[in-house]
């Protein structure tokens, strides 16, 4: 009888919707296969073991979003965060992609705690709009800035910021054909635009043997490298307490950003406002950024992507379980995602970036004490180079504003704490 039930044209006609928008959204996502283990491969990680953690973490995540919160929103490690996690914890800051993966780790376990006592309508309550958009659209330039970067545009010069010497090199004439094929095909909606460009410019690299083809199909790489080789940091680490509130800042704004745009489209936030099932949709997060660090990889997050298996139809958690399945696919072609270069995965960071950094227009429609510290940020995370200095100079702008302004009702002892560790890291970081 609940097999008879179960096989009715109108509940196969919805597992069938339901499998297509799980597609649709893993195709969509999917560059983050390649991105991520060139990214955390560039602070010594091995890449192989990185793309297995990729896989695992993206597939737990999602498969935790669709089953606790019934939600069609799929997760993998963040595409902001991992930039952070290398270019900024391990490069700049000179801690060991170790012990990263350990303020990772804390920072989950604090994600997870948050969702269970409510402190995370707390803070997003109190933290500024501008901040928001500012923080989130800053992360934008610097994406921009490390695909640039990674052709060789940019970089150290006595002279210019911008060195053009590259530009007719073979490799940034492919990657800018990538981008130009990523926009178009986004332009007429086709599905999975990103890792399409990815394929056809790596194909392009092995025409003309800039790449060596070495496979597709193959027995999943060793995690064993970085399987549970996170280290805890010291809790007297100023700095580094202030790395780890990043990543649990950004990943908390983040997602709850995404899980409100994604979820209103599909039309599954009340009337009133409220998300029925955020506790579980967070607690799936935060889980599996636990997870994530055991394996090896960096913050996981929500997805925006996850609004193209919306639009195909997706509504419920079944989307986020199909999802998952396909990332424990992905598993065999590791030979495939290893034969991807710089130069045909930076025009997904670049694209990316432009998505993430167009939200800059909303500060415009704010007051002038909201404008100026959400701009102050949001160009000096990719000028500074950090996104902690951005955010710092953005918070203390912020409370300098008020101070001159007398916006007593803008005071919260939220701010005020958050002022007090901007103001901390400061010092640590120019003394």
């Amino acid at each position: 009888m609940m097999l008879k039930t179960f096989l009715s044209k109108k509940n196969i006609s919805h597992l069938k919707r339901e499998c297509i928008a799980g597609l649709t959204t893993f195709l969509t996502m999917s560059y983050i296969l390649a991105v991520n283990p060139l990214i955390l491969g560039s602070t010594g990680m091995d890449k192989g073991a990185v793309f297995v953690a990729t896989c695992l973490a993206a597939a737990l995540g999602s498969f935790l979003m669709g089953a606790l919160a019934n939600y069609p929103i799929a997760l993998a490690p963040s595409m902001s965060l991992n930039i952070y996690f290398a270019y900024i914890v391990v490069g700049q800051l000179a801690y060991s992609w170790q012990i990263t993966l350990g303020a990772v780790f804390i920072s989950g376990c604090l994600f997870a705690m948050m969702t269970f006592i409510g402190v995370r309508q707390w803070l997003i309550h109190f933290l500024p709009f501008s901040l928001k958009i500012g923080i989130m659209s800053g992360i934008g330039f610097f994406l921009a800035l490390i695909g640039l970067k990674n052709l060789n545009l940019i970089g150290l010069h006595p002279h210019l910021f911008f060195d053009f010497s590259h530009f007719f090199q073979i490799e940034v004439l492919l990657a800018l054909l990538g981008l130009f094929l990523i926009f178009i095909l986004e332009r007429y909606h086709v599905i999975g635009a990103i890792f399409i460009s990815i394929l056809i410019i790596t194909g392009l690299g092995i025409l003309f043997h800039l790449v060596s083809f070495s496979g597709i199909i193959a027995a999943p790489p060793s995690l064993k490298p970085i399987f549970l080789k996170l280290q805890f940091p010291d809790i007297f680490d100023l700095k580094l307490m202030f790395a780890t509130l990043i990543f649990l800042f950004v990943t908390l704004f983040d997602n709850t950003g995404t899980l409100i745009a994604v979820l209103s489209q599909a039309k599954l936030i009340s009337e009133n406002g409220k998300i029925k099932k955020l506790p579980q949709a967070l607690f799936a997060d935060s889980l599996a950024n636990i997870v994530g660090a055991l394996l090896g990889t960096s913050s996981t997050g929500s997805y925006i992507e996850s609004a193209t298996g919306v639009r195909a139809g997706g509504r419920t958690g079944l989307t986020a379980i199909v999802v998952s399945f396909f990332f424990l696919l992905s598993l065999g072609f590791a030979p495939l995602i290893n034969m991807i270069p710089p130069y045909a995965s930076s025009p997904a960071l670049i694209y990316v970036a432009f998505l993430m950094s167009k939200n800059l227009k909303y500060l415009f429609t704010t007051e002038l004490i909201e404008l100026i510290p959400g701009l102050i940020t949001a160009f000096a995370i990719p000028l500074s180079f950090s996104i902690a200095t951005g955010v710092t100079l953005g918070f203390l702008s912020h409370a300098v504003l008020i101070v001159l302004t007398n916006r007593r009702e803008k005071i919260s002892w939220g701010i005020g704490f958050l002022t007090f560790l901007s103001f901390l890291y400061l010092i640590l970081q120019f003394t």
